[in-house]
């Protein structure tokens, strides 16, 4: 299938997913069912119709409104799902020449979304979430075909995780135990491309949370120990890697040997 076929596909896909996600980053940490009720608006608990469902341009029709109360519908629901979309897009486009990986890495994405804006709201990220991804994505990885790559994807996620571990044992607070339950996950799904781009985003979601931190602390006079969620710079490094940066571990690795 040509590129822009399949990046097409993805992302009419993303935009579906995302509106699943906003469910899911909804309701998950309350516990709730994310089949049943339906959706219904917050205010008025009208159940919201089918064609006021469609990804974005339901939003859009209803000029961000509630269509039985006019109450404000947040933007952040057709912006996740544009998101979404753009992102599956840009990972199809990446992985056009491995198409069998496609399910695995748009598996992460969907998940890497859900898991960052939670931890944004509730500074949590969600066993029921995580945990599934140390079985799904290795399924998903293995129709690749290409044991050499799992097995550095194994080796991979166990290394990171046991860096992430380390540090919670020895600064306590300084990074949460679901923090280190994903670095694993996070790990392989980086490692099964390269070592380098294993490296890459392992050093960028250290640089970007310094980055983040230093600008709260200079912008909004927020203190070294105000809690700032990691997950989010954890995941946005495993996919700016993902994505082509870790190119830039693999030239570091070759240069050094």
């Amino acid at each position: 299938m040509p590129p822009v076929a399949s990046a097409t596909i993805a992302g009419v896909l993303g935009l579906l997913i995302g509106s699943f996600l906003n469910v899911v980053v909804h309701r998950v940490p309350r516990g709730e069912s994310v089949v049943r009720p339906p959706s219904a608006c917050p205010s008025c608990g009208h159940e919201i119709r089918a064609r006021d469902n469609v990804p974005v341009l339901g939003w859009l029709l209803l000029r961000g409104r509630c269509r039985d109360c006019s109450a404000p519908i947040s933007a952040r629901y057709p912006l996740v799902e544009l998101g979404t979309g753009l992102l599956f897009a840009v990972v199809a486009l990446r992985l056009a020449d491995r198409p069998a990986l496609l399910p695995a890495y748009l598996a992460f994405a969907a998940g890497g979304v859900a898991l960052s804006l939670i931890d944004l709201d509730v500074r949590r990220l969600p066993d029921v979430i995580v945990l599934p991804l140390y079985v799904v994505l290795p399924v998903l990885l293995a129709a690749d075909g290409d044991p050499a790559s799992l097995v550095r994807a194994v080796t991979g996620g166990a290394v990171l995780g046991a860096v992430y571990l380390a540090i919670a044992f020895a600064a306590p607070g300084a990074m949460g135990w679901g923090d280190v339950k994903l670095a694993a996950p996070v790990g392989a799904m980086m490692a099964y491309l390269s070592w380098g781009t294993l490296l890459t985003g392992a050093f960028g979601a250290f640089l970007l949370g310094a980055v983040v931190g230093v600008l709260l602390i200079v912008g909004r006079g927020a203190g070294r120990r105000t809690a700032v969620p990691f997950g989010p710079f954890m995941l946005l490094g495993a996919v700016c890697a993902i994505l082509g940066a870790g190119g830039l571990g693999d030239a570091y690795l070759s240069a050094l040997s």
